[in-house]
């Protein structure tokens, strides 16, 4: 079981006859959840005014918290109350890399189920492998150079084996890269990495 931050994404399509049930409905929810050891917040906005997509975040400390607030009985019957508007949904756990790349999509197929009716399906659209490594290489490459030359002039650096200096340049580089470079870059690259 994961003891690192796990976060979870939503996306709702939402029966745009129910806006203000809706949102009264998904309050509740962040409500119910903020009372649960581990809750470290959560936030939702719409695709815009008159938009029947919603998209939610919610994070919880670990896997074994999230697992309590998932299993729950109040959550339960707080997702069943939602039932007579939520048209589709779709849920996934980001944390690791992949959650740097994953952008809430609107795009959806309709789909025909066995007893006649149909179902809505949220379809996934990541960039390509390659654009993600280049993304990873165009944030790693400078932050790494910049590093080398700054320890460069540390009395005794250049005498310690290499595996230790590699070792030291990764533990430092690695949460940088993790909060702050790799956010920019995608960021900065979106309009790129969603063609």
């Amino acid at each position: 079981m994961s003891s690192e931050p796990i976060t979870v994404s939503i996306r709702r399509e939402v029966d745009p006859e129910h806006v203000a049930a809706a949102t009264a409905w998904v309050q509740t929810g962040v409500n119910l959840a903020h009372r649960y050891p581990g809750f470290l917040g959560s936030g939702w906005v719409r695709d815009g005014e008159d938009s029947h997509v919603w998209h939610m975040l919610y994070r919880f400390s670990d896997e074994k918290s999230l697992i309590a607030w998932e299993q729950s009985g109040e959550r339960e019957w707080w997702k069943s109350t939602g039932d007579q508007f939520v048209r589709s949904e779709r849920v996934r756990r980001r944390s690791g890399i992949e959650g740097w790349f994953d952008e809430p999509t609107t795009d959806t197929i309709t789909l025909p189920r066995a007893d006649g009716s149909t179902t809505t399906v949220a379809m996934v659209s990541t960039p390509p492998r390659w654009k993600q490594a280049v993304s990873i290489w165009l944030g790693f490459f400078p932050l790494n150079v910049a590093l080398t030359y700054a320890l460069s002039p540390v009395p005794g650096w250049n005498e310690l084996p290499i595996w230790l200096r590699v070792l030291a340049t990764t533990v430092v580089l690695t949460p940088i890269m993790t909060y702050w470079v790799l956010p920019f870059v995608t960021r900065s690259l979106r309009t790129w990495l969603n063609r």
